[in-house]
């Protein structure tokens, strides 16, 4: 699965890192986060270095369906419930701020954008009154929404809050532009090189531990999605969630507006223009927590069906996913790592609105190491006493995860053998005593450790692709093992030998 925006992306492969470099600040992660932050930073004459364990955009930002917008499904309300207007408010000018800022870097760098309006819609009469209280809340925050009562679409709707005047744009040619002028500024990019973790060196320096060797820095910004680092327990204090993407090729008209469902299956709905100057219709959602259904392929297949019943024309033409990470309590984190100490930084749980939470975050994080934080810089503090409030969710989060640990080594114990997987299907089986993920891709039978590297959870095999996922707090690994994303930091152990016939394997 690959994100449509990957086919004909104009970002060059940069060199991995040469170890025993030093820099002042080192940012983790080359997705919109890191490198608006280092951009940030260069510009303010900063002596700042990106490390990316992949390539630039490989992660959620170059899988997005990269909406600019400030309304935001139904954000404001859930926020709004839990922390006030006040909070709203702060989150609103917060994203707004981004948005300001994307839109104007954009407009000086050629990146097309295109303004359209954003609408959170309800695909039932029972997701109206969700709908009411998202045009409320956004009021309430000083967002010109208005309640739409009926819509010329071709999906069921029922009404919606609409916002005139957002945008969308293609993420990987802004990231492009971004990385391009972070280089311009004497800034480096070390690419395939993977953080393996950070300890303390001489003179209150930092040792970044790489693949490739280590890299020195007096702060570290880890914008990675979820942290990379445990101290802090951020795993414990995110979920991370797994949603799909469909890209069409429709011969009906296709709606100029961003949609949102206000409830459950998430629809989200926007055009882009396609490489031959055609239009393309983008539909997503049927999302889920990483690792935790049978089913994924069925989620894909679903979304195109669902999108064959609106656009009868519709020709599917690329599916993808993308990985996003939602707070226990509706916002996101930025600030240090652990309480008080200002050498490790973090930026985390924009819950799939990261094009401008993550800006907002990357001014955040600048304005931190410059001293001059933005006003609403509290309100997405990474340590606030408003968490305080939020216990009784991180109980239900982490009993969750409890749940998934314990129902995984559960399974282990009656687990049999039998033979190889068919194409394209893995299974988790024991071996003795190791839980083995055994599967079948391209004609090759792979056996690794089906244990999780980060906290020990089994993992789970997901058919739409083809990936071994854990459930416990989203790390994800390809079908031989090969890390694709934490928190974890390494791979699963891979284990060696041909595949063996259920008479010759250990018992």
């Amino acid at each position: 699965m690959r994100s449509l925006w990957l086919n004909d992306a104009e970002v060059p492969a940069r060199l991995r890192l040469t170890p025993g470099l030093r820099f002042d600040t080192v940012v983790i992660g080359a997705g919109l986060t890191g490198l608006v932050t280092a951009l940030l930073l260069a510009e303010s004459g900063v002596d700042v270095a990106v490390l990316e364990s992949k390539r630039v955009g490989a992660g959620t930002t170059g899988a997005s369906t990269a909406k600019v917008s400030l309304l935001q499904g139904i954000r404001a309300q859930r926020i709004r419930a839990r922390h006030g207007d006040r909070a709203v408010a702060d989150y609103v000018e917060a994203n707004r701020e981004g948005q300001q800022w994307l839109l104007r870097y954009c407009a000086e760098h050629s990146v097309p954008v295109q303004r359209v309006p954003a609408l959170t819609y309800a695909q039932s009469k029972a997701e109206m009154s969700a709908v009411r209280r998202e045009y409320e809340a956004t009021r309430a925050a000083g967002l010109a929404t208005t309640l739409v009562e009926e819509l010329d679409v071709p999906f069921p709707a029922h009404g919606a809050v609409r916002l005139d005047d957002q945008a969308q744009l293609d993420p990987m040619a802004l990231l492009a532009s971004l990385a391009a002028d972070i280089e311009s500024r004497g800034a480096p990019i070390f690419e395939s090189t993977r953080a393996k973790g950070v300890h303390s060196g001489e003179h209150d320096q930092l040792v970044i531990e790489t693949e490739h060797g280590d890299l020195v820095a007096r702060t570290i910004i880890l914008a990675t999605g979820t942290p990379i680092l445990d101290r802090g327990g951020f795993f414990a204090r995110l979920t991370a969630e797994r949603s799909y993407l469909s890209a069409f090729r429709v011969a009906e008209p296709i709606p100029h507006e961003m949609f949102i469902s206000a409830g459950e299956p998430t629809r989200s709905l926007r055009y882009t223009p396609g490489p031959d100057g055609e239009e393309l219709l983008l539909v997503g959602g049927n999302g889920h927590v990483v690792g935790r259904t049978n089913a994924a392929g069925r989620r894909v297949e679903e979304l195109i069906a669902w999108t064959r019943r609106c656009f009868p024309t519709a020709e599917p033409l690329q599916n993808w996913s993308a990985q996003d990470y939602h707070s226990v309590d509706e916002l996101p984190y930025v600030g240090p790592l652990l309480p008080g100490q200002n050498h490790i930084l973090l930026a985390t749980g924009y819950a799939k609105w990261g094009l401008t939470n993550g800006i907002a975050a990357a001014l955040a994080l600048a304005g931190r190491i410059n001293g001059k934080p933005p006003q609403w810089a509290d309100t997405f503090a990474s340590w606030r006493p408003s968490e305080l409030k939020s216990i009784p969710a991180a109980a239900f989060t982490n009993s969750s995860v409890a749940q998934q640990l314990f129902s995984g080594w559960l399974h282990m114990l009656g687990t049999g053998l039998s033979a190889a997987p068919a194409e394209g299907t893995g299974r988790v089986e024991r071996h003795g005593l190791r839980p083995t993920a055994v599967c079948t891709v391209d004609g090759a039978t792979t056996e690794v450790s089906a244990v999780c590297p980060h906290l020990g959870g089994i993992v789970r095999w997901n058919d739409a692709e083809q990936s071994w996922d854990c459930p416990l707090h989203g790390s994800r690994f390809a079908a031989d093992g090969t890390l694709l994303e934490g928190p974890a930091t390494d791979s699963l152990t891979p284990i060696s030998g041909p595949f063996p016939g259920p008479e010759s394997r250990e018992l």
